[in-house]
């Protein structure tokens, strides 16, 4: 199964947006290993500036970043085939390592509907 953790920092802490040579040393060595266990699927970081287009009724608006009203932002992803969410926190548990100097930050695990069975694992019944 498919999932993806986005990891969210503050949008103010100029080391969530400037990583060091650490930092990215050991994301590379953390990305080789889950692309050698056939674990990894994707992983990107993202910009701080962006849009976020809402729609509420009829009414369709788009803002513009960066998103000063949020305290935390997505800063990037991976995408991985985990059998389970079980499995996939572990790999976040072990994605949260990599930022090492950074003050605060989270993983979001989510799984990834790819077909419409993926998703009744999830459902509340």
């Amino acid at each position: 199964m498919r999932f993806m953790l986005m990891h969210r920092v503050p949008e103010d802490d100029p080391a969530s947006w400037e990583p060091t040579p650490e930092l990215i040393e050991r994301m590379n060595a953390f990305v080789e290993k889950l692309s050698a266990n056939g674990v990894m699927l994707g992983a990107e970081g993202v910009h701080q500036r962006g849009a976020v287009v809402r729609r509420r009724g009829t009414a369709i608006r788009s803002v513009d970043g960066p998103f000063a009203e949020a305290k935390e932002v997505v800063g990037g992803f991976l995408l991985i085939n985990a059998k389970d969410l079980a499995e996939a926190t572990a790999v976040a548990e072990e994605y949260v390592t990599c930022f090492a100097g950074v003050e605060e930050i989270s993983i979001e695990v989510r799984p990834v509907v790819v077909e419409a069975e993926d998703i009744e694992p999830y459902l509340d019944r």
